[in-house]
C-alpha cells in the first residue's frame, strides 16, 4: 500500500509510503482520501499524524503520470485529486503534519490540510507548479494564502521557489522546526496530547474556526455559539467543570 494507518493510544498516523519521493500518483490520492474518511469513522482515532518518513514528506504530484493525461482527463480528474486533500482537512479531530525532506507540490498542499506543521531542520517546502505551466491544484491557491497572506502566497506560487525550514517558520507556514531525528516524535507527542482530550469539545473548536475563517464574524459567532452552547449537554463538559471545581485547573481526565 502506497499509504497506510497504524493507530497506537489514540494517535492514528497516515504514512505516505512510495519510494523514493512519495509522489502522489492517482492512487496514492485515492488511498489517502480512504484512510482520512476511515480516521473521521474510527472512535480509536482521536488525533492523526500525516507522515511520510524519515527523509522525505512528498515531492508533490507523479509528473509522467500527469504528462499523459489531457485536458479532458484532467477536468474529470481535478474534482477527486481536491476531493482526497479535503478529506485529510476535513478529518474532525487535531491533525499535525510531521514535514522532513521535501514537502513540494502536493506534499505541500497536504501539509497545508493539517491543523499544525512541525518540520525538520532540512525541510525544503514550496509550490513549484508554476515551473511546469500550471497552478497548483490540490488546494494551494486557497489554503496557502489564507495562512501566510496573500502576498506571501503569491510570491511563492508565482516563483516556485522552495522554502527551507527558517523561512517557512518565519513567514507561518510552518508552526514548529526540530531537528530532522525528532520530527515525527514531537509530532507524535502533540498529537497524544490532544488524543487525552475532550473528542466532541475538540471537533467544536476545529469546526468553529474552520468555518468562521471562511465566512463573516456574525455567521462564526452564531457558529461558535451554538457549539459552546451544545456542549453544556455533553459528559466532557460535566467532567470538565466537576474537576475544576474540586481539583483546579488542568486535572480533568477525559474518556
Amino acid at each position: 500500500m502506497t499509504v497506510t494507518l497504524e493507530v497506537a493510544e489514540g494517535v492514528g498516523t497516515i504514512r505516505l509510503d512510495r519510494p523514493p519521493m512519495n509522489a502522489l500518483d492517482v492512487a496514492t490520492q485515492d488511498r489517502l482520501k480512504e484512510l482520512a474518511e476511515e480516521a473521521t469513522r474510527r472512535a480509536d482515532v482521536r488525533a492523526v499524524v500525516i507522515y511520510g518518513g524519515e527523509k522525505v514528506f512528498a515531492a508533490g504530484a507523479d509528473i509522467k503520470e500527469m504528462q499523459n493525461m489531457d485536458h479532458a482527463a484532467m477536468i474529470l480528474r481535478s474534482r477527486d485529486l481536491q476531493d482526497s486533500f479535503t478529506a485529510v482537512a476535513r478529518i474532525p479531530k487535531p491533525v499535525v503534519a510531521a514535514v522532513t525532506g521535501y514537502a513540494l507540490g502536493g506534499g505541500c498542499e497536504l501539509a497545508l490540510c493539517a491543523d499544525y506543521r512541525i518540520a525538520a531542520d532540512n525541510a525544503k517546502l514550496g509550490q513549484p507548479e508554476i515551473l511546469l505551466g500550471l497552478i497548483p491544484g490540490a488546494g494551494g491557491t486557497q489554503r496557502l494564502p489564507r495562512l501566510v497572506g496573500p502576498s506571501k502566497a503569491k510570491d511563492l506560487i508565482f516563483t516556485g521557489r522552495m522554502v527551507k525550514a527558517d523561512e517557512a517558520l518565519a513567514i507561518g507556514l510552518v508552526d514548529r522546526v526540530v531537528p530532522a531525528a525528532d520530527v515525527y516524535t514531537e509530532a507524535h507527542a502533540w498529537a497524544a496530547r490532544l488524543a487525552q482530550g475532550p473528542a466532541i469539545a475538540l471537533r467544536a473548536a476545529k469546526e468553529a474556526i474552520d468555518t468562521g475563517v471562511e465566512t463573516d464574524l456574525e455567521t462564526g459567532l452564531a457558529v461558535e455559539r451554538n457549539w459552546f452552547a451544545g456542549l453544556f449537554a455533553t459528559e466532557d463538559r460535566e467532567r470538565g467543570m466537576r474537576s475544576f471545581v474540586e481539583e483546579g485547573p488542568g486535572k480533568a481526565k477525559f474518556l
